[in-house]
């Protein structure tokens, strides 16, 4: 996955063979935020176009921006799964916190495990 971030906001990059334009969408985020460029110069300076319109609507609507992400994950799985994930985590010396963290960071990687 082609990505590029500017002030905390990440996205995606994609090429559109019917169009032969570069689009991208913002990631992490509620809001629909998307955008296109003929070139990467072009698409770049979109992308910056767009978060800072995001931006500058938030605070003139008076309302905060959404942050890609605010570090607290709620995950609903399997109890068996919760049980040997815990039981890793103690093994490893490690709160759960602290062991899923790490292992998310790890499955996170770019360009590892795809």
């Amino acid at each position: 996955m082609n990505t590029m971030t500017y002030k905390g906001y990440t996205a995606r990059v994609e090429y559109d063979e019917r169009d032969t334009i570069l689009v991208s969408r913002i990631l992490g985020i509620r809001n629909m935020i998307s955008f296109h460029g003929d070139t990467v110069a072009e698409l770049r300076a979109e992308f910056e176009l767009a978060i800072n319109d995001y931006l500058a609507d938030c605070k003139q609507q008076g309302t905060p921006p959404e942050k890609p992400a605010s570090g607290k994950l709620l995950l609903r799985v399997p109890p068996e799964v919760h049980g040997r994930a815990l039981i890793a985590a103690q093994a490893a010396g490690k709160s759960l916190n602290q062991w899923a963290t790490e292992a998310l960071q790890h499955a996170a990687q770019p360009g590892e495990n795809q």
